[in-house]
């Protein structure tokens, strides 16, 4: 299934014409997902570093891509973040923004990049921790374009709120179904 994520009307970027997300899930919650922006690249800035994979903070302050999963109607959901360069993060959140923590997971997510003049693509493959597996859960996706010159765009499938915000349970307008296990 492939998806459109929409800039945030306070963050709007030229660069980047649209960004576009596919994914699947396995039934043994294996999350397969492909985010592609399109536009001009050089005027994006990517991590020099690329080819690393670890569990790295604050990627979301430089060019990445989301993924938000919460149990519908509970009120705790988790937050993975996936670099160009490779990094990786994966929190867990009891409520809004409150009790965040990192997400214990058994194998790091794999991650591939492709890009060009025109595009940028990420690919992330990732098992679902045992506590998210077997559950239906809303998704939430979204993306940080960082330029050259530092001015972020935000982008996501839903923007609820008058100001960017991808913890806003209103977001996760995704259904996946549960796994089947």
């Amino acid at each position: 299934m492939r998806l459109n994520l929409q800039s945030h009307p306070e963050t709007p970027v030229s660069a980047i014409d649209n960004i576009t997300v596919e994914w699947s899930m396995s039934e043994t919650g294996t999350i397969w997902l492909r985010y592609h922006a399109e536009g001009n690249v050089e005027e994006v800035s990517l991590p020099a570093d690329l080819g690393q994979s670890s569990r790295t903070d604050d990627l979301w302050q430089h060019s990445c891509f989301e993924l938000f999963l919460g149990e519908p109607g509970a009120e705790q959901y988790c937050e993975f973040n996936f670099s160009p360069s490779g990094n990786w993060a994966a929190y867990g959140f009891d409520r809004y923004r409150e009790g965040m923590r990192p997400l214990p997971m058994s194998e790091a997510p794999e991650i591939y990049m492709d890009f060009s003049d025109t595009h940028v693509a990420l690919e992330a493959m990732l098992g679902l921790p045992d506590l998210w597996v077997a559950k239906e859960l809303d998704a939430g996706l979204a993306a940080v374009i960082e330029m050259q010159d530092g001015a972020k765009s935000l982008w996501a499938l839903a923007h609820p709120a008058a100001r960017p915000d991808f913890h806003h349970r209103d977001g996760f307008t995704l259904k996946m179904e549960a796994a089947a296990l």
